[in-house]
Protein backbone atom coordinates (compact mmCIF):
# COMPACT_ATOMS: atom_id res chain seq x y z
CA UNK A 1 0.00 0.00 0.00
CA UNK A 2 3.08 1.91 0.75
CA UNK A 3 2.90 5.32 2.63
CA UNK A 4 -1.07 6.93 4.25
CA UNK A 5 1.19 9.98 4.33
CA UNK A 6 4.08 12.15 3.04
CA UNK A 7 4.53 15.65 2.42
CA UNK A 8 6.33 15.77 -1.41
CA UNK A 9 7.75 19.71 -0.85
CA UNK A 10 6.94 22.80 1.18
CA UNK A 11 8.46 26.18 -0.52
CA UNK A 12 7.63 29.89 0.63
CA UNK A 13 6.24 32.09 -1.64
CA UNK A 14 5.51 35.48 -1.54
CA UNK A 15 1.96 35.12 -0.28
CA UNK A 16 3.05 32.02 2.53
CA UNK A 17 4.73 28.55 2.41
CA UNK A 18 2.89 26.49 -0.66
CA UNK A 19 3.01 22.45 0.29
CA UNK A 20 2.36 19.89 -1.74
CA UNK A 21 1.45 16.13 0.30
CA UNK A 22 0.38 12.84 -0.67
CA UNK A 23 -2.22 10.66 1.54
CA UNK A 24 -4.21 7.89 1.02
CA UNK A 25 -7.56 7.34 3.33
CA UNK A 26 -8.37 3.76 2.53
CA UNK A 27 -12.05 4.42 4.28
CA UNK A 28 -12.38 6.45 1.77
CA UNK A 29 -10.40 5.92 -1.40
CA UNK A 30 -8.53 3.46 -2.97
CA UNK A 31 -5.93 6.09 -4.67
CA UNK A 32 -3.60 8.84 -3.59
CA UNK A 33 -5.11 12.09 -3.02
CA UNK A 34 -2.91 15.02 -3.48
CA UNK A 35 -3.28 18.18 -1.11
CA UNK A 36 -2.28 21.94 -1.93
CA UNK A 37 -1.73 23.93 1.47
CA UNK A 38 -1.07 27.94 1.54
CA UNK A 39 -0.20 28.00 4.91
CA UNK A 40 -2.81 26.15 7.11
CA UNK A 41 -5.67 26.52 4.22
CA UNK A 42 -6.38 23.85 1.28
CA UNK A 43 -5.86 25.62 -1.64
CA UNK A 44 -7.20 22.44 -3.22
CA UNK A 45 -7.37 18.23 -3.30
CA UNK A 46 -7.34 15.48 -6.00
CA UNK A 47 -10.54 13.92 -4.03
CA UNK A 48 -12.95 17.01 -5.25
CA UNK A 49 -11.64 18.12 -9.24
CA UNK A 50 -14.89 17.76 -10.82
CA UNK A 51 -15.79 21.56 -10.96
CA UNK A 52 -12.12 22.26 -12.30
CA UNK A 53 -12.45 20.28 -14.96
CA UNK A 54 -16.01 21.71 -15.74
CA UNK A 55 -15.00 25.26 -15.63
CA UNK A 56 -12.81 23.99 -19.11
CA UNK A 57 -15.87 22.00 -20.15
CA UNK A 58 -18.13 24.79 -19.80
CA UNK A 59 -15.92 27.63 -20.85
CA UNK A 60 -14.63 25.78 -24.05
CA UNK A 61 -18.02 24.59 -25.62
CA UNK A 62 -18.97 27.64 -25.29
CA UNK A 63 -16.19 29.51 -27.39
CA UNK A 64 -16.58 29.81 -30.87
CA UNK A 65 -14.33 28.72 -33.60
CA UNK A 66 -11.45 26.65 -34.07
CA UNK A 67 -7.32 26.58 -33.68
CA UNK A 68 -8.80 28.30 -30.01
CA UNK A 69 -6.10 29.93 -28.01
CA UNK A 70 -6.82 29.72 -24.49
CA UNK A 71 -5.41 30.93 -20.98
CA UNK A 72 -5.88 29.51 -17.63
CA UNK A 73 -5.18 31.09 -14.81
CA UNK A 74 -3.92 29.46 -11.77
CA UNK A 75 -2.16 26.04 -12.25
CA UNK A 76 -3.18 24.02 -9.25
CA UNK A 77 -2.86 20.22 -9.67
CA UNK A 78 -3.71 21.13 -12.97
CA UNK A 79 -6.91 19.24 -14.00
CA UNK A 80 -8.52 22.84 -15.21
CA UNK A 81 -5.03 22.86 -17.72
CA UNK A 82 -5.25 19.21 -18.41
CA UNK A 83 -8.98 19.09 -19.56
CA UNK A 84 -8.48 22.06 -21.91
CA UNK A 85 -6.39 19.67 -23.90
CA UNK A 86 -8.90 17.21 -24.44
CA UNK A 87 -10.93 19.77 -26.56
CA UNK A 88 -9.36 19.17 -29.98
CA UNK A 89 -9.93 22.61 -31.06
CA UNK A 90 -7.82 24.30 -28.59
CA UNK A 91 -4.38 24.88 -30.50
CA UNK A 92 -2.55 26.75 -27.86
CA UNK A 93 -2.83 26.98 -23.61
CA UNK A 94 -1.07 29.52 -21.39
CA UNK A 95 -1.12 28.19 -17.70
CA UNK A 96 -0.87 31.44 -15.94
CA UNK A 97 0.66 30.33 -12.54
CA UNK A 98 1.69 32.76 -9.64
CA UNK A 99 3.52 30.62 -7.46
CA UNK A 100 6.77 29.48 -9.12
CA UNK A 101 7.39 25.84 -6.98
CA UNK A 102 3.86 24.62 -8.30
CA UNK A 103 5.08 25.24 -12.03
CA UNK A 104 7.75 23.04 -10.89
CA UNK A 105 6.22 20.57 -9.66
CA UNK A 106 4.95 20.16 -13.03
CA UNK A 107 7.72 20.24 -14.41
CA UNK A 108 9.17 17.41 -12.87
CA UNK A 109 6.10 15.66 -12.46
CA UNK A 110 5.87 15.55 -8.70
CA UNK A 111 1.51 15.44 -9.25
CA UNK A 112 0.06 13.31 -10.92
CA UNK A 113 -1.22 15.45 -14.13
CA UNK A 114 2.62 17.28 -14.83
CA UNK A 115 3.90 14.66 -17.21
CA UNK A 116 0.56 15.01 -19.66
CA UNK A 117 1.35 18.86 -19.55
CA UNK A 118 4.85 18.95 -20.47
CA UNK A 119 4.22 16.19 -23.13
CA UNK A 120 1.92 18.53 -24.63
CA UNK A 121 3.55 20.55 -27.20
CA UNK A 122 0.52 23.16 -27.27
CA UNK A 123 0.54 24.08 -23.69
CA UNK A 124 3.05 26.29 -21.94
CA UNK A 125 3.77 27.52 -18.64
CA UNK A 126 3.88 31.39 -17.74
CA UNK A 127 5.23 32.69 -13.93
CA UNK A 128 3.27 35.91 -13.26
CA UNK A 129 0.06 37.11 -11.68
CA UNK A 130 -2.71 36.68 -13.20
CA UNK A 131 -4.37 39.74 -12.33
CA UNK A 132 -1.38 41.89 -12.78
CA UNK A 133 -1.61 40.08 -16.62
CA UNK A 134 -5.07 40.98 -16.82
CA UNK A 135 -5.17 44.40 -16.47
CA UNK A 136 -1.89 45.45 -17.93
CA UNK A 137 -2.05 47.23 -21.42
CA UNK A 138 -2.52 45.13 -24.40
CA UNK A 139 -0.45 46.64 -26.65
CA UNK A 140 2.67 46.53 -24.48
CA UNK A 141 1.86 43.62 -22.20
CA UNK A 142 -1.20 41.12 -21.29
CA UNK A 143 -0.94 37.28 -20.70
CA UNK A 144 1.55 36.06 -23.29
CA UNK A 145 5.25 37.21 -22.49
CA UNK A 146 6.45 35.42 -26.17
CA UNK A 147 3.76 37.77 -27.76
CA UNK A 148 2.29 41.38 -25.97
CA UNK A 149 -0.67 42.16 -27.57
CA UNK A 150 -1.96 38.33 -28.46
CA UNK A 151 -6.05 38.43 -27.37
CA UNK A 152 -7.39 34.75 -26.82
CA UNK A 153 -10.55 33.00 -27.51
CA UNK A 154 -11.73 31.69 -23.91
CA UNK A 155 -9.82 33.00 -20.44
CA UNK A 156 -10.55 30.57 -17.27
CA UNK A 157 -9.93 31.40 -14.28
CA UNK A 158 -9.40 29.54 -11.04
CA UNK A 159 -7.54 31.27 -7.84
CA UNK A 160 -9.63 32.59 -5.29
CA UNK A 161 -12.31 30.48 -3.94
CA UNK A 162 -14.73 32.89 -4.59
CA UNK A 163 -15.10 36.60 -5.38
CA UNK A 164 -15.70 37.56 -1.92
CA UNK A 165 -13.18 35.06 -0.41
CA UNK A 166 -9.36 35.98 -1.43
CA UNK A 167 -6.41 34.17 -1.45
CA UNK A 168 -4.67 37.49 -0.85
CA UNK A 169 -6.43 40.67 -0.52
CA UNK A 170 -4.43 42.17 -3.82
CA UNK A 171 -6.63 40.33 -6.00
CA UNK A 172 -9.45 42.21 -4.18
CA UNK A 173 -9.48 45.06 -7.12
CA UNK A 174 -9.89 42.38 -10.22
CA UNK A 175 -13.45 41.88 -9.87
CA UNK A 176 -14.50 45.28 -10.68
CA UNK A 177 -16.34 46.88 -13.67
CA UNK A 178 -12.77 48.12 -14.48
CA UNK A 179 -10.46 45.40 -14.60
CA UNK A 180 -13.26 42.79 -15.82
CA UNK A 181 -13.20 45.26 -18.92
CA UNK A 182 -9.27 46.09 -19.09
CA UNK A 183 -9.32 41.70 -19.19
CA UNK A 184 -11.54 41.66 -21.80
CA UNK A 185 -9.29 43.47 -23.95
CA UNK A 186 -7.22 40.93 -23.98
CA UNK A 187 -11.00 38.30 -25.83
CA UNK A 188 -11.15 38.22 -29.79
CA UNK A 189 -14.77 39.55 -29.74
CA UNK A 190 -17.27 36.87 -28.94
CA UNK A 191 -14.30 35.56 -26.48
CA UNK A 192 -15.38 33.57 -23.54
CA UNK A 193 -14.30 34.31 -19.97
CA UNK A 194 -15.40 31.56 -17.38
CA UNK A 195 -14.75 31.46 -13.53
CA UNK A 196 -14.44 28.85 -10.75
CA UNK A 197 -16.16 29.24 -7.50
CA UNK A 198 -16.45 27.40 -4.44
CA UNK A 199 -19.11 29.65 -3.54
CA UNK A 200 -23.00 30.03 -4.39
CA UNK A 201 -24.02 32.49 -7.77
CA UNK A 202 -22.81 36.38 -6.50
CA UNK A 203 -25.56 38.63 -7.77
CA UNK A 204 -22.89 41.54 -7.05
CA UNK A 205 -20.58 39.35 -9.30
CA UNK A 206 -23.21 38.24 -11.91
CA UNK A 207 -24.02 42.37 -12.33
CA UNK A 208 -20.24 43.35 -12.84
CA UNK A 209 -19.92 40.34 -15.28
CA UNK A 210 -23.32 42.00 -17.15
CA UNK A 211 -21.75 46.03 -17.41
CA UNK A 212 -18.93 44.24 -19.35
CA UNK A 213 -20.56 40.80 -21.55
CA UNK A 214 -23.28 39.07 -22.95
CA UNK A 215 -24.76 35.58 -21.92
CA UNK A 216 -23.60 35.81 -18.72
CA UNK A 217 -24.63 32.39 -16.57
CA UNK A 218 -23.68 30.76 -13.17
CA UNK A 219 -23.90 26.83 -13.79
CA UNK A 220 -23.59 24.28 -10.50
CA UNK A 221 -21.40 21.53 -10.62
CA UNK A 222 -22.65 18.90 -8.15
CA UNK A 223 -20.27 15.78 -6.63
CA UNK A 224 -19.96 13.67 -3.88
CA UNK A 225 -18.46 14.64 -0.49
CA UNK A 226 -17.24 11.34 1.09
CA UNK A 227 -16.11 13.36 4.51
CA UNK A 228 -19.97 14.85 4.88
CA UNK A 229 -21.56 11.74 2.91
CA UNK A 230 -23.38 14.12 0.61
CA UNK A 231 -23.48 16.17 -2.64
CA UNK A 232 -21.44 19.06 -2.33
CA UNK A 233 -21.70 21.72 -5.18
CA UNK A 234 -19.04 24.68 -7.14
CA UNK A 235 -20.78 27.12 -9.37
CA UNK A 236 -18.77 27.88 -12.78
CA UNK A 237 -19.16 31.72 -14.46
CA UNK A 238 -19.50 31.69 -17.89
CA UNK A 239 -19.68 34.75 -19.94
CA UNK A 240 -19.44 35.89 -23.47
CA UNK A 241 -17.21 39.48 -25.32
CA UNK A 242 -19.70 40.96 -27.20
CA UNK A 243 -18.40 40.91 -31.06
Amino acid sequence: MGLLFEQIDSQPSAIGEITLRRRRIPAISDRDVYEVKLGEEFLMSSMFVDAEIALSDIGLNAAEGESLRVVVGGLGLGYTAVAALQHERVDELLVVEYLEPVIRWHQQALVPLGADLNADSRSRYVHGSFFDLAVADPESGGFDPDAPGSTFDAILLDIDHSPRALLHDSSASFYTTENISRMARQLNPRGIFAMWSNEGEDDDFMKVLRQVFIDVECHVVTFFNPFQNRESFNTVYVARKPG
